[in-house]
């Protein structure tokens, strides 16, 4: 563009003001020729560019150009890596450049209230924290190479079922906690060029024309002057939409909204002023992601080593007796390789996030080529291509296992189960596998099994029997390398569990309601979303978020822990003591003793992957924000911070706890806004309206029989009555004439001069 966007808008006519505010096609942005604005490339890119060969074409079920696959959100999620997804995302960036693609769609990042969600696969975690730090890394890459990003679905996309047509119903304060708090953490740490609202609505409106969540929360209270497009035909209403603060429809051409838009502006129901809003973020956008020239790059130039290093710290080591991993030569010079996601590997999920990889590393191959000339790897397929189960199989892959010194076996959810617009329908292993690891385990001691999937598995009842199980997520094209790498101890695995794998569904806290019903799905298990619920319930998971194994051994020591202001610094000491050099995911969990309203037991509040070499120390530190130790207060619409006793909680993961400090902190005192029916209890909570209400009882009770002091006893029991309701039930000789409003009202005028004074 020659011209800025306030100069550009100057000179665009009604109708091309509302042409801009859709798209040109599926792909495109619409440019205006006779001003010089160029159309902006878009195209999805959760876990690599999904660039279909034609502007005009969805490109689901089709091949498209060849881009860098690179492990779904789930599995990058697990590295708890944010350097690497920043690292991924400078790289997505530059390949970004390279094709001429200006605008990712991504990341996603929804809160996994389900494992049974479809979408699971391109998100990163069920917990906030993490999953902001990792969304905001990876966004700060793609927009460091001039190119933009779109963080999504906002909000409250967490099933595939019925999802254009049903309520997500969450309550205020879980909204902001659990499935918002993301989003804002990513939008005050990388500003995103575009929002997308997802397809849902959220308590009985479309996320696409919400203004409660497109203008009350995002622009107005988070300060977001960036474009929100619409997920692809997620408008419902064009014109209400505008009004919210959804400046982009995807896809194009849309003529039937341009004319729609026109014809408000003119009948006065929509505001040019509104309308020049929107499309002068639509030009900012466009200054922004135009004003780059393409590099100088050769394209998937180092990408695939990338690759292969994002799915190495994916992968996470969920099981290791007798340290039968890694494998070594002395006690494995047979292998037996079983299972034909070792020669076809699950590196995705599909739907709008499946890329064409420019190339696959092949387990099998990678297996043996690793093992060399120093043992002997054999294969077997193991269990059929479709779901049936195959007897001749499982005795062919017994026999293989039986002589050979160990049995790698790979299995996961099929192909087709996990997909955008369906969700699963359960998430355990197919029969035919489930009685293949069970057939192999009988004979081989030595059995590990190699899971992928995009979401938590179910492994009972198979995992009791098997000595170690690693699970690879769907990690990209570069999987296959990764695996045999962490196998034969190339690599130290450091991935941990990004959400809680249950021993059964129906331990989920959203089990009894998964789905919606007649178009809204309520929200009742609240803030207790993944390790919230299983602490709160003391219920064990079969492995708990956070949980990954390593080669090595962590120590941790001197812990120290000081407020000083709003700030808590937290430091500790951090010691490999083991024999190989590894790295360590250190979780900080932070625990509210006091708080009345009723908490998580403990909660996520920062993290870190150290590297360390055998016997080294390092001291890490962290430091917590008054937000850290907040809750969202509903009755004031804001995040407090209550005074009082909190515990520091270090570990490896949210049930492996290390080392626990406690503080007191001082955040101040809350001053309470007092109303007509505010409890006795907040009444004598305030040392100023304690006085005044000392004051009123005193001169009412020398009217009065039945006299009131402000007493334990007297307290104990009335404390959670209105004190409106005390009066009327105490002081209705004193009052005459007057009102227990009238008193209330009195009351709080007094204390509001005792407070200015």
């Amino acid at each position: 563009m020659n011209k800025s966007p306030d100069e550009l808008l100057k000179e665009l006519t009604l109708t091309e003001k509302a042409s801009l505010c859709a798209g040109l096609n599926m792909w495109m942005t619409k440019g205006i020729e006779r001003l010089n604005i160029p159309p902006v490339h878009m195209y999805d890119g959760t876990n690599g560019i999904r660039k279909t060969n034609s502007n005009e074409e969805m490109g689901i079920t089709t091949e498209n150009v060849p881009a860098t696959c690179y492990p779904t959100g789930s599995a990058i999620g697990s590295s708890w890596n944010t350097a690497l997804l920043h690292e991924v995302g400078v790289a997505l960036g530059q390949e970004s450049k390279t094709m001429e693609v200006e605008l990712l769609l991504g990341p996603g990042v929804n809160m996994k209230r389900t494992p049974l969600g479809g979408r699971n696969f391109e998100y990163y975690s069920e917990d906030p924290c993490l999953t902001g730090e990792l969304g905001a890394a990876f966004i700060n890459g793609i927009q460091s190479e001039g190119v933009g990003a779109s963080v999504k679905h906002f909000a409250g996309n967490n099933q595939e079922f019925e999802k254009m047509v049903t309520s997500s119903e969450i309550d205020e304060r879980t909204l902001r906690e659990i499935y918002l708090s993301a989003f804002e953490r990513i939008i005050k740490k990388s500003d995103p060029w575009t929002v997308m609202c997802s397809y849902n609505l959220l308590n009985g409106t479309y996320t696409s024309e919400n203004e409660h969540l497109l203008n009350d929360i995002l622009r107005e209270e988070w300060g977001y002057d960036g474009v929100v497009l619409s997920d692809w035909t997620a408008v419902n209403d064009r014109i209400r939409g505008l009004k919210a603060g959804l400046d982009l429809e995807m896809p194009g051409p849309a003529h039937y909204n341009a004319k729609a838009i026109v014809e408000a502006v003119q009948e006065g129901k929509l505001s040019e002023e509104q309308l020049d809003k929107s499309v002068s973020r639509i030009l900012k956008l466009v200054e922004r992601v135009t004003g780059n020239k393409a590099a100088d790059r050769e394209a998937n130039a180092d990408y695939h080593t990338l690759a292969r290093k994002a799915a190495a710290e994916s992968i996470v080591l969920l099981k290791n007796d007798n340290a039968v991993l890694p494998l070594r030569p002395e006690t494995a010079s047979s292998i037996a390789v079983i299972g034909r996601f070792a020669v076809k590997p699950r590196i995705q999920g599909a739907g709008s996030a499946k890329v064409t990889p420019t190339r696959v590393d092949i387990p099998l191959d990678e297996i043996k080529e690793m093992a060399g000339t120093l043992a002997t790897v054999n294969y077997t397929a193991g269990y059929p291509e479709d779901d049936s189960v195959n007897e001749d199989l499982i005795k062919e892959s017994v026999t293989l296992a039986r002589n050979a010194d160990v049995a790698v076996l790979f299995v996961g959810q099929p192909e087709y189960a996990e997909s955008e617009m369906h969700d699963l329908k359960d998430i355990e292993l197919p029969e035919h596998q489930v009685k293949l690891i069970q057939a192999v385990a009988a004979v081989q001691p030595k059995c590990i099994v190699v899971t992928s999937s995009g979401s938590a598995l179910v492994m009972r009842p198979w995992v009791q029997h098997v000595p170690a199980v690693i699970h690879s997520w769907l990690s990209g094209q570069g999987m296959g390398r990764a695996i045999a790498e962490v196998l034969f101890g190339y690599t130290n695995p450091s991935g941990k569990l990004s959400e809680t794998f249950p021993v059964k569904l129906s331990d989920n806290p959203s089990h009894m309601r998964i789905r919606g019903e007649n178009g809204k799905l309520y929200y009742r298990e609240g803030l207790f979303v993944g390790y919230r619920y299983y602490d709160r319930k003391e219920l064990a998971p079969q492995f708990p978020f956070g949980h990954g194994l390593s080669y090595t051994t962590f120590a941790y020591t001197d812990l120290e822990v000081v407020q000083h202001g709003t700030c808590v610094k937290v430091s500790f000491q951090l010691a490999n003591t083991g024999k190989r050099r590894g790295k360590e995911v250190v979780q900080l969990y932070v625990h509210d003793e006091e708080c009345k309203w009723t908490r998580p037991e403990k909660e996520l509040k920062a993290f870190a992957k150290v590297e360390l070499d055998p016997g080294e120390k390092q001291t890490i530190v962290f430091e917590l924000e008054e937000r850290d130790f907040s809750y969202f207060n509903t009755k004031y619409n804001r995040w407090v911070a209550d005074t009082g006793y909190f515990q520091i909680l270090l570990g490896s993961s949210s049930k492996d706890i290390r080392i626990t400090g406690r503080l007191h902190c001082d955040f101040g005192k809350e001053e309470i806004t007092f109303h007509k029916f505010s409890l006795l209890s907040e009444w004598v909570s305030d040392p100023a309206a304690k006085a005044v209400l000392e004051e009123c009882l005193n001169e009412m009770n020398e009217h009065v029989i039945d006299k009131v002091f402000l007493n334990e006893e007297f307290i104990g029991f009335w404390e959670d009555f209105p004190m409106v309701k005390v009066f009327q039930m105490f002081g209705q000789t004193w009052m005459n004439e007057r009102s227990p409003d009238e008193v209330i009202q009195e009351l709080i005028e007094r204390v509001e001069r005792v407070r200015n004074n």
